[in-house]
């Protein structure tokens, strides 16, 4: 049988190209009766849908774009996973940008994903700077955008995170019940979204528990792990610090370091907590106490999000958050010695 075209199978059925397009695109507004005729007239008649056609009719690329701080971040990387996961179910490919927290990367790739490159960003931003209005210009293009996990506040647009402050209060609150009285708490960027909440839930926690808040202790930390190395060294020497958290997943690491090259001993000397979806946790001596993210489940909602958005644009609320758990897992670091 000669093959047909989609107007040709659209006349046999007595219905029009654009609604036969939907069937094959599996949208969400045809009725599962219509579409079943739809796929069944399509068979008889050897009809195959030209997507790369259609695609371009429709200026899709069947591409979403990733924008991460890092890849080495095991939060970042089974964020991602989530997100490959539903991108794959709904026909798509993704393209990762990892800005290395470079302000300068992370303007540069939003304006590279304007040429049509991708169809939406999912995104965690670098937070280096505070002029964000070149992403206001996706608005105007029409090119959805979802934050995850770090955010920038004043770009209104959905975003899936996580409860910081509460997470950041039971952090420091854990520390205090096991006999920590001068508590350190490590930032890379205290101005961030992430870094003011968890940073208020560890000020609260002290208060609670009639800690005198000492500002030295607040101690902030780069992405180098060389210069880490240092202020930690320092700050651990000179404010001797009977407990430290860290907001980050690198900062425990540092801390671990710092405490191997000046002899002291974790949790005896000093206890340890941070956030980390680190899945070696378990294994590293001592055992890392963290606060573990959803991070497969913050993907997943987030790709869902852009989907949304993507197939139905008036069913999201510029406006939407979505916060889910996190969770602490208590394990040696923190130990009473």
């Amino acid at each position: 049988m000669q093959n047909i075209n989609i107007k040709q199978l659209a006349k046999a059925l007595n219905l029009s190209t654009s609604t036969v397009s939907r069937a094959f695109r599996d949208n969400s507004d045809i009725n599962k009766e219509t579409k079943e005729r739809i796929l069944s007239k399509a068979k008889e008649f050897n009809y195959q849908p030209n997507h790369y056609a259609s695609n371009l009719r429709e200026q899709r690329s069947k591409t979403i774009a990733v924008i991460v701080p890092e890849l080495a971040n095991n939060f970042f990387s089974q964020a991602i996973h989530g997100i490959e996961r539903i991108a794959r179910e709904k026909g798509y490919h993704i393209l990762i940008y990892a800005t290395d927290d470079v302000y300068e990367k992370e303007v540069s790739f939003i304006q590279h994903l304007h040429n049509g490159r991708a169809d939406g960003i999912i995104m965690s931003v670098s937070g280096e700077a505070n002029d964000h209005n070149y992403l206001n210009e996706l608005t105007q293009k029409r090119l959805p955008l979802v934050f995850f996990d770090r955010v920038y506040e004043d770009i209104i647009t959905p975003r899936v995170i996580t409860n910081d402050y509460d997470s950041s209060f039971s952090a420091t609150q854990h520390l205090i019940k096991q006999g920590c009285k001068r508590i350190a708490y490590l930032v890379i960027n205290k101005n961030l979204s992430i870094g003011k909440f968890r940073m208020q839930g560890y000020i609260d926690a002290l208060l609670k528990y009639n800690i005198p808040y000492d500002d030295r202790l607040v101690v902030d930390c780069t992405n180098s792990y060389s210069k880490n190395n240092v202020i930690l060294k320092q700050m651990l020497t000179e404010l001797k610090p009977d407990g430290v958290f860290t907001s980050v997943e690198r900062l425990a690491f540092a801390t671990y370091y710092a405490c191997y090259d000046l002899n002291i001993s974790v949790p005896e000397q000093l206890k340890v907590i941070g956030f980390s979806s680190l899945e070696i946790a378990p294994l590293l001596n001592p055992s890392l106490t963290t606060i573990t993210q959803p991070a497969t489940k913050i993907g997943i909602e987030a790709a869902n999000l852009l989907f949304k958005m993507l197939e139905n644009p008036e069913s999201v609320d510029p406006n939407e958050q979505i916060v889910l758990n996190s969770k602490l897992i208590k394990r040696r670091s923190t130990e009473l010695s």
